[in-house]
């Protein structure tokens, strides 16, 4: 089954490449969507896919890449978005 989730991530997640990982981890999971930073140093973004995909996405955002500290994961299911892929906005 499909899922469409939500999810802002806290921390230092700016500047430490979080987007472009997220991306490559979305690529490789076939998870469809979107991230984005947000004014107020948070990331967030809207993720698609098989729950088995979904869940090891989401798992991943709780480490992020590197040199990410990731403070806080706030995931949320949501009505079902199609996108073509997964971009950074």
């Amino acid at each position: 089954m499909i899922k469409s989730v939500h999810f802002t991530i806290t921390g230092r997640v700016q500047g430490v490449f979080f987007r472009m990982a997220t991306k490559l981890q979305a690529d490789q999971q076939n998870v469809k969507g979107w991230v984005r930073n947000l004014h107020d140093g948070k990331v967030e973004g809207v993720a698609i896919a098989e729950q088995a995909n979904l869940t090891s996405f989401t798992e991943w955002l709780y480490r992020g890449p590197e040199f990410a500290q990731v403070s806080k994961v706030d995931v949320i299911e949501i009505e079902f978005e199609d996108f073509n892929g997964f971009e950074i906005r």
